[in-house]
């Protein structure tokens, strides 16, 4: 009896859930809000930062850009509250995201729906009234195709992905028209097949962690192969590639001192073959999580953004 009772003291201690279950509601609404993924609505701000000084110092457009942020980090937040709350069995399955707090039962489901519509709609609101309507219009179609995705098509295979990538695009379409600058072409080329690089490595390290029981978590994960996976990221990041080779070379091209975009591909080529080797480990998960954990990759997206940054504003 005394070694029965040892033993299942001891997988209860050893239940990794606990600490999730421990945490207050607070907390665990915090923590779905994720915070970290706020990083993402970063690339509202590569339009106006690549438009040059005279976009972003002006106090205007700059308080709308920032608004534009903080709508698509409400956003972003309820939408990870809706789909947390529409998964909740399924990640209970999962090995890590059953320590999410609605799986662990911290944050009930009925307060998580709440939250997601509080949130969903406050985002559309924000940007209706304080910066424009085509702004607006960017962030509803977010909002539409994410949740759109949360209740149904993150099960059906490759619109699962686009949709995700697309998520990113909107950003930096957001981005730019707050500013009421117009975008290059080869602009939304670099951010829609790199943003469909970043998703299908999503994808691949879910395969590779959870193997047999991938189908569980996630049905359109039965349709891919991790060979299929790895022909949309060369694909894709080939496209990438070469498009942000046209892109600084047409910058270059109206600007008086070239060279530094002409630089700027060899940092932006590092950085991108340093998270695909981080995805080839299996790291590409969770994006932000590689972003901001690798010190290498960091230095050479800060370099990327140094020389980047000198080419607009030299001339500028």
């Amino acid at each position: 009896m005394t070694s029965k009772a040892t033993e299942m003291t001891d997988v209860s201690t050893a239940d990794p859930a606990q600490p999730a279950r421990s945490m207050s509601v607070g907390a665990g609404l915090l923590r779905t809000a994720r915070p970290k993924q706020w990083v993402k609505n970063v690339l509202v701000f590569a339009a106006p930062g690549a438009a040059g000084v005279a976009v972003l110092l002006d106090p205007d457009t700059l308080v709308r850009v920032v608004l534009t942020f903080v709508a698509f980090c409400l956003a972003a937040s309820g939408t990870y509250f809706l789909n947390d709350a529409m998964d909740v069995e399924a990640d209970r399955v999962h090995p890590t995201k059953r320590l999410r707090p609605i799986a662990a039962g911290v944050v009930p489901v009925s307060l998580a729906y709440v939250c997601a519509a509080v949130l969903l709609v406050g985002s559309v609101l924000l940007t209706l009234t304080f910066v424009n309507v085509e702004t607006t219009t960017a962030l509803l179609v977010y909002v539409v195709t994410t949740t759109s995705y949360s209740i149904w098509l993150k099960h059906v295979a490759i619109i699962d992905i686009v949709l995700v990538a697309a998520g990113f695009i909107l950003r930096a379409v957001a981005g730019g028209t707050a500013a009421d600058v117009v975008l290059s072409e080869w602009f939304l080329i670099v951010t829609s097949f790199g943003s469909l690089f970043m998703v299908t490595g999503k994808r691949y390290a879910e395969h590779v962690a959870l193997g047999d029981s991938a189908v569980s978590h996630r049905r359109s994960l039965e349709e891919y192969s991790t060979e299929f996976l790895g022909y949309i990221r060369t694909t894709a990041s080939a496209v990438t590639i070469v498009a942000y080779c046209l892109w600084a070379f047409e910058k270059a091209g109206d600007a008086n001192h070239p060279i530094w975009y002409q630089l700027s591909i060899a940092p932006f080529l590092v950085a991108l073959y340093r998270y695909a080797m981080r995805l080839e480990e299996g790291h590409g998960g969770a994006p932000e999580e590689v972003v901001l954990g690798d010190r290498f990759l960091q230095v050479a997206f800060l370099c990327w953004l140094a020389v980047f940054a000198l080419g607009v504003y030299v001339n500028g």
